[in-house]
């Protein structure tokens, strides 16, 4: 039996379909209320748990071989900070003590390229870089680092565990949709006024999903492995989806400096209102900042491989619009 925490996700039901097609039989571990459609006619047992709740977590966890931990907490505004701790920190605690005390035999945990120390611009970001969160500013990155720490603290005690570091994640089955998923309907309904500078390091989900796989079947214990797929420019992201969705390229070019007065406006704003925003000081942190990625340790062990970020983004389009969320 597998199990999957975070199951009804963008990565979660990517991830679950792929093991149903191995022939494998897998629990899905959903909160209560959550909804399902991303799991809608998939032959799979679905359990309510929280991991806030270590109860819930033997229940969820009774008789399970390999456990993915995916569910957590994707924020990059900082208004989230006390949900970031109960889940992202204290929750993968408790999911790799209860995976512990049920005998589980693997623990496949999913942190974040954000949980390493970011080195200075050029050198590449690769698993020698140290999860320290009194070095990291964002506040869901530092959750992501302390939630490693406290999972690899569990491991000392016993319980095998492989932790993956998956850089920005795009791709189809995007529900919800994702933090990437609804910049790209953003764009293609023409919500998107203005360029930017900046790029970044995006992976298609599929390939995370697989990477997770394996992890399970091939990581060493106790290692952490980058599953990062390639730079792109948002230059790049916007013209290859005027390309697909056939729309018109913003004119506009914000200079990073009013770029960055907009955001942190927006940033406050987003924390009186309690507002969803699309521009914000971490967001353009994260463009702007060094994302030199090598997954070649991932590569070389796990036989770890992605597609051109690009067919990922045409895939998410087309997604979307099979879906309903965008026009044909």
């Amino acid at each position: 039996m597998l199990v999957v925490t975070g199951a009804p996700g963008h990565l979660g039901n990517n991830l679950v379909r792929l093991l149903l097609q191995g022939g494998n039989r897998v629990r899905c571990m959903v909160l209560r209320g959550e909804s399902l459609i991303s799991l809608e006619g998939l032959d799979v047992e679905i359990v309510e748990g929280d991991v806030r709740d270590p109860a819930s977590l033997d229940r969820a966890f009774a008789g399970a071989g390999v456990v993915y931990h995916l569910a957590s907490v994707i924020s990059l505004t900082p208004r989230h900070s006390d949900l970031l701790e109960q889940v992202n920190v204290r929750g993968a605690r408790n999911v790799a003590e209860a995976c512990l005390r049920n005998g589980v035999r693997r623990l496949v945990y999913t942190s974040s390229i954000h949980a390493l120390v970011e080195p200075p611009r050029g050198t590449a970001i690769d698993e020698s870089m140290p999860c320290d969160p009194s070095r990291i500013k964002m506040a869901y990155s530092r959750s992501k680092a302390e939630g490693t720490l406290e999972v690899m603290d569990v491991a000392r005690q016993g319980m095998d565990v492989v932790v993956l570091y998956p850089t920005g994640i795009v791709g189809p089955f995007d529900f919800k949709p994702s933090e990437m998923g609804q910049v790209v309907l953003d764009y293609v309904r023409g919500k998107i006024p203005a360029r930017i500078a900046g790029g970044y390091d995006f992976v298609d989900v599929r390939d995370v999903a697989m990477g997770h796989i394996l992890a399970a079947e091939k990581g060493d214990p106790g290692e952490g492995y980058i599953l990062s797929g390639e730079w792109i420019s948002v230059d790049d992201i916007m013209a290859e989806l005027s390309q697909v969705a056939r729309v018109p390229v913003p004119r506009m070019r914000l200079p990073l400096a009013l770029a960055r007065v907009a955001a942190s406006v927006s940033t406050m704003l987003s924390a009186v209102f309690r507002m969803r925003s699309l521009l914000n000081t971490d967001s353009l942190d994260t463009l702007t900042s060094n994302s030199l990625v090598c997954s070649a340790k991932a590569r070389r062990d796990l036989g770890y491989g992605a597609r051109p970020v690009r067919e990922s983004l045409r895939d998410t389009v087309r997604w979307f619009r099979q879906a309903g969320m965008l026009p044909a």
